[in-house]
Parts: C-alpha cells; sequence; structure tokens
C-alpha cells in the first residue's frame, strides 16, 4: 500500500502503485470480488482470489489477465462455510505477511427454507459473518507482519434498515430470508468496527475498515465473459436505473478505496458519494446501531463461543 502522502484527489482510475504488497480477496471469483481484485491488480499487487470453485476462479484469473497485461494473481481454496478448513487454508497461503484482507464473500438467499451450513450454523449468518470471524483469526499473524496490515469487511445498504436480534442471531425462531441477509451484512459491519476498537487498545498497527458498494446491479455492469454477461437489451433497459444505482464494477470502489488509501483511518465507513448508492468513494457517518460499542461486545462474545476462536481473535 502507498505510505506517500496523497498531493492529488483520489482517483478511481489512477490507482496509486501496490507494488510489493500481497491482498486477499474472498469470494474474489465473482461480483463486486471481481472488479475489487481487477481494480487492485492493475496496482501491481499481488491479489489472491479466495474462492470454493476452482473453476470459476480460474476464469476470474484469466479474465483478469487479459485486461490487466502482467497481472500477479493466484486462487486460495476457501470454503467460509466449513469452519475446519480455514486453518489450513490459510496455511496453505504461505505467506510471510498479509497487507489486507477484504471480506467480501457472501451468500443471499431469496426463499426458504432456511439452510445450515457443514458447522449446523444458519447459511447466511454462518458464512457472511462467522466464516469471515473466524478467518480473521488465522489470518492475524500474517497481517500482524505487514507494515501497516488492514481488514476491509464488506458490508451492505441492506443493513442499514436491520437490527440484530441477539437472542436469535442464526433466524432459528424467525426466518425470513431477505431479512435474515441484511443482518447477516449488519453483523459483519459491527464487526468490522469492533475489531478495530479492539485492535487500537492492543496497540496494533492494523486497522480495520468497513466499506460498502451502495446499489450495485449486474445489468449496468461491464460484460466480463464468462464472470458477468449481459445483453445490450439488459443495459439499455437500465439505463433510467443509472440515476440511482451503478454497476459492480464501480461497486467496488469504496472496496478498492478502503484498501489502498494512506488517508483511511481504522474504524471509518466508506461507501458512494451519492446518497450511499452510486457514485465516487468517500468517508461516511457510521450509522449508530452499526458502532453501537454494547451491541458489538455482545456480537463478538456469541461468534468466539460459536466459532470456538481465541478472546482477541489471534492480535496481541
Amino acid at each position: 500500500m502507498s505510505s506517500t502522502p496523497q498531493s492529488r484527489p483520489w482517483d478511481v482510475h489512477r490507482l496509486p502503485s501496490a507494488e510489493g504488497s500481497t491482498f486477499l480477496i474472498t469470494g474474489g471469483n465473482a461480483g463486486i470480488g471481481y472488479f475489487a481484485a481487477e481494480q487492485l491488480a492493475a496496482t501491481g499487487a499481488v491479489v489472491i482470489l479466495g474462492s470454493r470453485d476452482r473453476a470459476r476462479a480460474d476464469a476470474a484469473m484469466a479474465s483478469i489477465r487479459s485486461r490487466v497485461p502482467g497481472a500477479r494473481v493466484r486462487h486460495l481454496r476457501l470454503d467460509l462455510a466449513d469452519l475446519s478448513s480455514l486453518k489450513t487454508a490459510v496455511a496453505e497461503l504461505d505467506l510471510t505477511h498479509l497487507d489486507a484482507v477484504v471480506h467480501n464473500a457472501g451468500v443471499a438467499l431469496d426463499d426458504p427454507p432456511r439452510r445450515e451450513t457443514e458447522d449446523g450454523h444458519e447459511l447466511m449468518f454462518g458464512t457472511n459473518h462467522l466464516g469471515h470471524f473466524a478467518l480473521t483469526q488465522w489470518l492475524a499473524p500474517l497481517l500482524s507482519a505487514a507494515p501497516a496490515g488492514r481488514v476491509v469487511t464488506v458490508g451492505s445498504f441492506a443493513a442499514r434498515s436491520e437490527r440484530l436480534d441477539l437472542g436469535d442471531l442464526q433466524s432459528t425462531h424467525d426466518y425470513r430470508p431477505k431479512r435474515t441477509y441484511g443482518r447477516s451484512k449488519l453483523a459483519q459491519m459491527c464487526f468490522g468496527f469492533e475489531l478495530d476498537r479492539r485492535l487500537r487498545a492492543a496497540g496494533s498497527t492494523v486497522l480495520s475498515v468497513v466499506a460498502h458498494p451502495g446499489g450495485a446491479l449486474d445489468s449496468l455492469t461491464p460484460p466480463r465473459p464468462p464472470i458477468c454477461e449481459t445483453t445490450p437489451g439488459e443495459r439499455l433497459r437500465a439505463l433510467p436505473s443509472a440515476l440511482f444505482v451503478q454497476g459492480k464494477d464501480a461497486g467496488a470502489w469504496p472496496i478498492v478505496r478502503a484498501v489502498l488509501d494512506s488517508q483511511v483511518r481504522g474504524g471509518q465507513l466508506w461507501g458512494p458519494a451519492v446518497f450511499g448508492l452510486r457514485g465516487k468513494p468517500r468517508h461516511e457517518p457510521t450509522p449508530s446501531h452499526m458502532s453501537d460499542p454494547a451491541v458489538a461486545a455482545d456480537l463478538w462474545a456469541a461468534s468466539r463461543d460459536l466459532v470456538d476462536a481465541d478472546p482477541h481473535l489471534g492480535f496481541r
């Protein structure tokens, strides 16, 4: 990551060099994660795509290499729904340090029935939140070994209208897919803010930042066959919505800035500038329900118990 002071406004099309840095993006083979990987690869960094599916990761890497000459990308087999596999996956990174991890991968279900991970956790909460919570513990030594490590948690605009039910975090008693998804993303965001509070208290050099893509639609996204394919007709029909939302390429901008910008501080929230839905990335106020320390502490304790994690997630 660039450590020199910025002399010009942030330009999403002229990113600073990150030569010598290594970034891991969970779910980097598709959607927002793919475009974050493509943009970060253009900075000269090594970009690792965390993905369960080798074939999809290979397709994503081929697409990046076709657009970024000399791109240094690799694949890490990563299954956030299988907590027991994460320690081994991190060992397979074979790194001495990691400059940033982007907690991006996620599951979004639209219809019942309620589903569970291999560990018996509700699928969206278990993958989106608990998987990343547990992964952070195993990555902690690598992040701490970097000159200025970062954990960038990708939230969602959907989390703004939700509130955590600490008595039913896994929607065991009242499962509604869209609400459960929104709450899983809210849990992720609460975790990101709480992690930074704990890192600051521990005197760590690692920063935790939260970012979200705003409203990002496939139909407004430039094609990247076979990663993302939209017809001219679909793009034409979507043009009116571009007044309010954007494509997934632009949705990646706040995440990329949270990784690269030397002016970003821990505990911040970054999102699109126009109503939090579209536009260039900016630092935005954090809604109080996302940054409530009491709620976050309870969520942290429950998550720690569910994944059998170290109380400090490996950061000392």
